[in-house]
């Protein structure tokens, strides 16, 4: 969830035990008490850190979609070599998420409704927003694709690289470089694809 190489504070260690638990048996098939376990505190010692589990998946599910959205303005910030270069970044740091933080991604897929509506609010908000930046991107590499087009590119291949979390189990995959390759070559594969079909004949 956070890519860092100090240890986490405690606080973090709550949501990542907490993602996992929630990914593995749902959000109300988990205590607070099992929580504070898994990082060695008791269940109400949690409230010092949090109001409770609702307050949890909250953060987890705003929190990803404000980082993955601040990565990708930064991505184009500090783009310095073209288009192409920028979209294969934008890629890079997707499947960096993808292959990281599947737990977030089983809790989005499973969870996001249990959020308040101001919250689920700001998910939706944050994501259209990620989802703008790609789109802007890849027109500038294929300036082919009309713009609803690639919008709809833009989901598919999010769709492809969030499938992450039912690619079996990670022992059974090629390893962890390989597979990102192999998901890397799929998306620019999927918008060269959408690309060709806009293109004049």
């Amino acid at each position: 969830m956070v890519t860092r190489t100090d240890a986490p504070t405690r606080r973090e260690q709550i949501l990542q035990e907490a993602a996992r638990l929630f990914a593995e048996r749902g959000f109300h098939g988990v205590g607070v008490d099992e929580i504070g376990a898994a990082v060695g505190i008791s269940g109400p010692g949690l409230y010092r850190h949090f109001a409770g589990k609702d307050a949890m998946l909250a953060e987890l599910l705003v929190g990803i979609s404000g980082q993955l959205m601040t990565g990708g303005k930064r991505r184009v910030a500090e783009a310095q070599h073209g288009p192409v270069a920028l979209l294969d970044s934008l890629i890079e740091g997707h499947i960096d998420f993808a292959l990281d933080d599947r737990d977030l991604i089983t809790l989005h897929d499973r969870e996001l409704d249990r959020l308040r509506d101001s919250d689920r609010k700001l998910v939706r908000q944050l994501q259209r927003q990620y989802v703008e930046l790609w789109v802007e991107c890849v027109r500038k590499v294929y300036p082919e694709l009309a713009e609803p087009h690639a919008r709809v590119a833009v989901h598919a291949v999010f769709g492809l690289l969030n499938s992450t979390p039912h690619l079996s189990r990670p022992s059974s995959l090629p390893g962890r470089a390989a597979t990102a390759a192999l998901l890397h070559k799929l998306a620019r594969g999927a918008f060269a694809a959408a690309a060709a079909q806009d293109a004049p004949e």
